[in-house]
């Protein structure tokens, strides 16, 4: 099977509240290559949800630090709660963080003496972790997927730049699409098969065929089902679809549907350039989204409120838009 097999791993882990998937370097440094170096300059960028010790994330930072012209950089990680017993007395493990400020005599990738320890367990929504999240304008890191929703809101919440991975699926929920839909945040550059793949632990139980050991006998799983999300700037944000397809005199290859005014678009690359009406087009779409050439005016449902059907089929989920007048 191809990579879709790999969905399995990535829903169970949702379920189960199992968040433990690691960002590859090449995958890191492959979308933060298309972001310009003055975003950054001056700047403090916390990965509030990863070890210093290990995490590529960290690492990039560090390794790039004066060449991107950070200020500082944090990392923090969190420390999951240990069941008391009748041998100790310790219910919670200590979370742990690290400053790097580049300055002579600093470690770039630290050791466990290195570390400042939390009282608590590091989790992003602490009081200790948001005290940090108060001091940095840039927030990157792998978030946990079960609790995305609640970290982007966060990070709103606070006024953060960031870019963050999470499962495509996330642009799907309410909130996520919201804040897409305001311009407030948008789709990065990679995604899908742009994201090679994630570092796991020994105990996953790996699906499909596209995984692998690499030479430092990690485990690594290539689920084709991520993305990219971000409110920092990328030159992509300015980029007009080249639109070569015609509605007058193609009107049979567009179908209407049953519950909406409106025309059904299977591919981006199909959405006719002088069509006036709305439009439904896959979720994909988000990724060329440009919203100085199209307005989002909704989201999988029809007038009757029930998803938006074709001869009373639904198609995969569509994203309602029309283009911006000044450009018909």
């Amino acid at each position: 099977m191809p990579r879709s097999a790999n969905n399995i791993l990535l829903q169970k882990a949702k379920k189960s509240k199992s968040d433990e998937f690691y960002t590859l370097l090449e995958d890191i440094e492959s979308e933060l290559i298309h972001y310009p170096k003055f975003q950054f300059s001056g700047k403090v960028v916390y990965c509030n949800c990863d070890d210093p010790r290990k995490s590529n994330f960290y690492k990039y930072f560090a390794v790039n630090f004066h060449k991107l012209g950070l200020r500082k950089l944090i990392a923090s990680c969190y420390s999951e709660s240990k069941e008391s017993n009748l041998f100790s007395s310790n219910v919670m493990s200590r979370g742990v963080y690290y400053e790097y400020t580049g300055l002579e005599g600093e470690k770039v990738i630290p050791d466990t003496c290195d570390l400042t320890n939390f009282q608590g367990d590091g989790d992003f929504r602490s009081l200790e972790s948001i005290a940090l999240l108060k001091q940095a304008d840039i927030v990157v890191t792998n978030p946990p997927f079960s609790l995305f929703r609640e970290y982007i809101s966060q990070l709103i919440r606070y006024n953060k730049q960031f870019l963050v991975i999470g499962n495509i699926n996330a642009i799907t929920y309410k909130e996520i699409f919201g804040l897409i839909r305001e311009n407030k945040v948008w789709l990065g550059v990679n995604l899908g098969r742009g994201i090679s793949g994630f570092i796991v632990p020994q105990h996953y139980e790996l699906y499909g065929t596209e995984t692998k050991l690499d030479t430092l006998g990690n485990r690594i799983i290539s689920p084709n089902n991520c993305l990219w999300l971000t409110n920092l700037y990328t030159p992509k944000q300015n980029e007009f679809i080249a639109l070569t397809k015609q509605y007058a005199g193609n009107e049979s290859l567009y179908q209407r549907y049953d519950n909406y005014d409106g025309i059904n678009v299977n591919r981006t690359q199909d959405i006719p350039s002088d069509y006036v009406g709305y439009m439904g087009v896959p979720i994909t779409f988000l990724h060329k989204f440009n919203p100085a050439q199209f307005e989002i005016v909704g989201f999988r449902k029809g007038d009757d409120g029930k998803d938006l059907s074709i001869n009373g089929r639904c198609p995969y989920f569509r994203i309602l838009i029309r283009h911006k007048q000044k450009y018909i």
